[in-house]
């Protein structure tokens, strides 16, 4: 077992000899304790069996430098990989490259900006390992001041807490600092969904003015797909005759300007969507305006159509027909809260949505389901009346 207490401090300084070399710890200046630097040296293990001796000058004072050598030591027999020269931007750049090999490209763009943008320019060049609880809090504090929104600081934070939660995880640190900072969560989004008189004017209104993406509204407010979803649908997929589809990829984009098709937002979202008639219509009706297209909605020239041209079409219809201003997304909230509100069993609403699990469709919709608990009492009423009439 190597001596724990192993390496040595001293005092060193950059007077030169008559050779011209530095002098170092021969300097006679050093009898005079104002003179010098403090100094730690210790070898250290290397792979090639090589001794490694690590030098670092600059402390204040000899507690100072003592107190780094002791961290080095401590981070050799916890097995902490140690090197004191990479700073946060060195290895947050190293970290998205790694990324680069598992994430989507949507959210590789995603970590690039918060990393490049946000955070290398304001704790790039602090030492990877000097970086604390504090630097973080500070950093949160200041772009708080400077007016930052809390959505994105918060997103900021957790790719922040992911890198450095990582390095842990390889033995680069001993802990996580930004894991413990938080941010206020901001006020959660109320969405506002149409009635199905609102939804219907709506497609009415579409129809009369034989909108191209009339289809497409139909296909979403008619099963409660995501946007990406619906755009990325290829006629291979679409089954008319069974009255099925089935979900395999999504259209997004990258820095609002690149479409990129990837998977589905969770696993669950991978799965057949049940066409009503009135969905598979607007379908029929799709395949007969563009023949000989892979893709169900297209531009002219066959390419995927965009998702912010999807948006401002969508606002501009909305505005013409008089209705309240709403996101396409929130197309899929009508569909949830339509099967709900008619009494659809949470089981059946929560599958077509393709939520992960129940309790995902309960805390998004919990305020809709005032039936069910209804139902539930209702039914042990009806049991207890059925056994005392027996």
């Amino acid at each position: 077992m190597k001596n724990p207490n192993r390496g040595r401090v001293y005092r060193r300084c950059a007077c030169r000899g008559a050779d011209d070399r530095q002098l170092g710890a021969r300097c006679p200046k050093l009898t005079n304790r104002k003179h010098g630097i403090w100094t730690y040296a210790v070898d250290l293990p290397t792979l090639d069996g090589k001794r490694r001796t690590r030098r670092r000058s600059g402390f204040p004072t000899k507690a100072d430098a003592q107190v780094a050598l002791s961290k080095v030591l401590e981070y050799e027999r916890t097995g902490i990989v140690i090197d004191d020269r990479q700073t946060v931007a060195d290895y947050l750049a190293s970290w998205l490259r790694t990324k680069a090999l598992t994430l989507k490209p949507t959210t590789m763009a995603n970590y690039h900006a918060y990393v490049h943008k946000d955070l290398i320019p304001h704790i790039g060049l602090i030492r990877l390992e000097d970086l604390s609880h504090q630097h973080v809090v500070l950093y949160i504090r200041n772009q708080l001041e400077a007016g930052r929104g809390h959505t994105t600081l918060r997103r900021c934070l957790a790719t922040l807490s992911s890198a450095l939660g990582d390095a842990v995880r390889q033995h680069r640190l001993p802990y996580n600092a930004a894991r413990y900072v938080s941010v206020t969560r901001p006020t959660k989004y109320e969405p506002v969904c149409w009635s199905p008189a609102e939804a219907a004017l709506f497609l009415k209104h579409c129809a009369d003015h034989h909108e191209p993406l009339t289809n497409l509204f139909e296909l979403i407010i008619g099963t409660g797909m995501r946007k990406g979803e619906a755009l990325a649908l290829h006629w291979a997929d679409v089954h008319l005759e069974e009255h099925v589809l089935f979900v395999r990829q999504t259209l997004s984009n990258i820095n609002n300007s690149t479409p990129v098709f990837t998977t589905p937002k969770t696993k669950s979202s991978l799965a057949w969507v049940g066409l009503s008639n009135r969905v598979a219509a607007a379908l029929q009706n799709q395949a007969e305006r563009q023949p000989d297209r892979a893709m169900v909605f297209t531009r002219r020239g066959g390419q995927p159509l965009r998702p912010e041209y999807v948006l401002h079409r969508f606002h501009q219809l909305t505005e013409q027909a008089g209705l309240p201003r709403i996101r396409v997304h929130d197309l899929r909230h009508f569909a949830a809260t339509t099967m709900l509100s008619s009494q659809v069993p949470l089981a059946m609403a929560s599958k077509t949505l393709r939520h992960t699990t129940l309790s995902t469709t309960t805390e998004i919709y919990g305020h809709l389901l005032r039936h069910v608990a209804l139902d539930a009492v209702k039914a042990i009423e009806t049991a207890l009346k059925e056994a005392e009439a027996a």
